[in-house]
Order: structure tokens, then sequence, then C-alpha cells
């Protein structure tokens, strides 16, 4: 069947705008919106920060070193939420969108290329950079769409005062850098929260919000199966180092399936059943920010699973990388608990799985076993509790079909 007039008409309008170099702001509702091209070319400049960050706790897998990581990985993480975010409410995609998404991009290589001297000045301008393009971006669309003005507020002033702290940072020798850069962050992170319970806050875009958070989630899941590709090269695909990434691999497989059709795809129904009318009432930013600890303990999970690969064929594993795997898959189903269950409202479910693979996971890799056999207990303890969440989510749609 042929288009409609309608359809021609409308898919005349789109052409028409994409022709244009320049387009103001406006409130992005178009129903069945997705990532675009340039989002996903964004996201790659984050691919590399993760990997950086990664290879920051590979060489120092202690207390200091893991919160090291969990902080340098929280700012990059925030560095890209806050983008996401305005890109989901005034993403035009014309000329100065691009340029600005783009500097922000080199912002981001500049971090991520900075990481090893973060005491130095290169990460703190490349950071500082990147809220600029953000306050730019608002005041382009502060000038264009005044009814979004109340709901900027709290972006543009947090967003400018932790680029201010950041700044004063330069200034500052020793721990004090790091405190100033904590309380960067901290007022940064307020901005969503209070536009949020604004009365006259304007939606995010629910269905584009969940799939930029997939796919960081991806993202970072990504950093698992390079793991798996370098340690077996660097492991001379010994046996053992084999065995070891097979099984590390579908550990990695089945987080995917966890996240996506378990915690990740119930907290994206709850978005799309809410709608609009819950954003003032907390289900967004909590879902936000609710992500930071997912990002932490996977990018983790990649280092522990890297370093056990590595030392497949050895009788035993460190302290230190039992340590990190232990942190992050525990961190990652604690994290997948919280969200399941705050945004399915079941919480029963989601305690049985993935919560009572909590201490399971901290039990079971905190014991001095081989690599192989390690990582085969926690291969077989995600499939398993895979199942059995996929199984309730099951047993739960039949019960709701008969009522």
């Amino acid at each position: 069947m042929g288009a409609t007039p309608d359809e021609i008409a409308e898919l005349d309008r789109e052409d028409a705008e994409e022709r244009e170099i320049v387009r103001p702001p406006d409130l992005n509702q178009d129903t069945n919106r997705s990532a675009t091209r340039l989002e996903l070319f964004f996201d790659l400049a984050f691919v590399l920060f993760v990997a950086r960050c990664a290879d920051l706790l590979a060489k120092d897998e202690t207390w200091v070193g893991g919160l090291t990581f969990a902080a340098v990985v929280a700012v990059g993480w925030w560095a890209w939420a806050s983008s996401a975010l305005y890109a989901n409410r005034f993403d035009t995609d014309d000329a100065v969108f691009r340029l600005l998404m783009l500097v922000g991009m080199a912002a981001v290589i500049g971090m991520a290329a900075s990481i090893d001297e973060l005491g130095g000045a290169w990460f703190t301008l490349s950071y500082v950079l990147l809220r600029f393009v953000l306050v730019a971006g608002y005041l382009r669309a502060w000038w264009h769409v005044p009814d979004a003005r109340p709901t900027m507020r709290p972006y543009l002033i947090g967003h400018t005062a932790g680029a201010a702290f950041w700044l004063v940072s330069l200034a500052v020798p020793g721990p004090a850098k790091y405190v100033l850069w904590g309380v960067g962050v901290a007022v940064d992170l307020l901005g969503p929260t209070l536009s949020a319970r604004l009365e006259d806050a304007l939606p995010l875009h629910m269905e584009h919000l969940p799939e930029r958070f997939g796919l960081f989630v991806i993202l970072v899941l990504g950093e698992s199966v390079a793991a798996a590709v370098t340690g077996v090269h660097d492991g001379a695909w010994k046996g053992g180092v084999v065995v070891t990434a097979v099984f590390a691999f579908v550990a990695t497989a089945a987080l995917w399936w966890s996240y996506f059709d378990l915690s990740g795809g119930a907290a994206k129904r709850r978005l799309l059943e809410e709608g609009h009318d819950r954003t003032r009432q907390g289900v967004h930013d909590f879902y936000v920010y609710a992500h930071l600890p997912v990002a932490i303990s996977l990018a983790a999970v990649a280092v522990g699973l890297e370093h056990a690969i590595l030392h497949g064929a050895e009788d035993h594993l460190s302290a230190g990388t039992r340590g990190v795997l232990a942190a992050g898959v525990a961190g990652y189903l604690f994290s997948a608990t919280v969200i399941q269950a705050g945004l399915s409202r079941q919480v029963r479910p989601a305690l049985l799985w993935p919560g009572l693979g909590v201490p399971l996971a901290l039990g079971l890799l905190l014991a001095d076993l081989r690599p192989p056999v390690l990582l085969a207990f926690l291969a077989v303890l995600l499939v398993a509790g895979v199942a059995t969440g996929v199984a309730q989510h099951h047993a739960g749609e039949i019960r709701t079909a008969r009522t």
C-alpha cells in the first residue's frame, strides 16, 4: 500500500526541516522518537572514558583505588547523563546543536586522556568545557522556548555553579581540590530533581529516556566483552584462560539479559505507563540516579573479569581481583533490585532475584577458587537468576491476563 496524502505531507515537512541548517530549539514531543546518529557518535567518547577508568582500577585493586575509580566513573556518568537529559528535550539536530555536541565530545575525550593525571589541569578544564557546552545549549533554548524557562532554571544554575566549583579547584592544592569537585557535582545533580518538582515543569520524553540509558548500559557491558578479548589475547590462549573466558562471556550475557528483560525492562514499562503526569513525583529522576551505581558496578565487573581471564591458568586469583568482582556483581544486583522493586512496585519478586544474588555473589566471589571454577559458579548463578526472574515475570503476566 502507498503512503496516504497526510503521511506524504508529514515526510515532506520532516525533509524540509532536515534541510534547514539552523533551526531554533523546541520541546521534543515526537511520539516514536529514538536515539539519533549524533547521540550514538557522542557515546563513542564515553566508551573510551569508561575504558580509561577501567585501566585506573586495574592498576590499583585496593579500597583506595576502588573509591577513586567509583568517583571518576561517577563524574563521567553525570557528564553523559546531563548531556542526555538536555538532548532529550531540546535536540534539534541542526548545525548549532551538532557543533555543541561535538565540542562536548572533544571535552570527554580530554577527560579520558587525562585520567592518569587527575590532579592536573586538563581533566578539570575538560569537565568545565562540557559544563559550558550545556549552559550554552540551555541559554539557546531559554531564548527560543520561553515556556520551558522555569524547567531550565535549575539546570542552568546547577551546571553554572558546578563549573564554578571546578574552576576554583584549579587554584586549590591537595585534597581540598577533590572536595570542590564533589561539591560541584553534587550541586549539579540537584538540577533535575528540583526541576521535576516544579508545578509547571515540562516533561521529559519518556520513550527516549530509557533507550538512552539502556544504550549506556550496553556501552559499559561492552567493556566486559572487550575484557574477554584482551584476557584471551594476553593470556596466550592457554586452556585455563580460554575456559575462564567462556564462562566470563556467559556471565556477561546473563547480566545483559537480566537488565533488559527484568530490571531495565520493568523500569521502562513503568515510565511508559506513568507518562508525563508522574515526572513531578520523582519517577524519572529516581530512574536516572539509580543508573549511577549500575554503571559503576558493571565497569568494575569488566576489570574483574579481565584479570580473572588473564590468570585463568593459575591456581587462584588475588584478593584484589576477587574483591573487585564481588563488589561489581553484588553492586549491580543490588542496584537492579532497587530499580526493579521501586519501579515495578513488586518488592517480593525483586528480592528473590536479583536480590538473593547479592549475598550469593559476595560469598562466592570471595572464595579462593581457581579462576575457571570461580567463573563457572558465577555464570551458573547469573544464568539461574535470569531463569528465575523470567519465570516470575511470565507467571505474573499469566496472572494479570486471567484477572
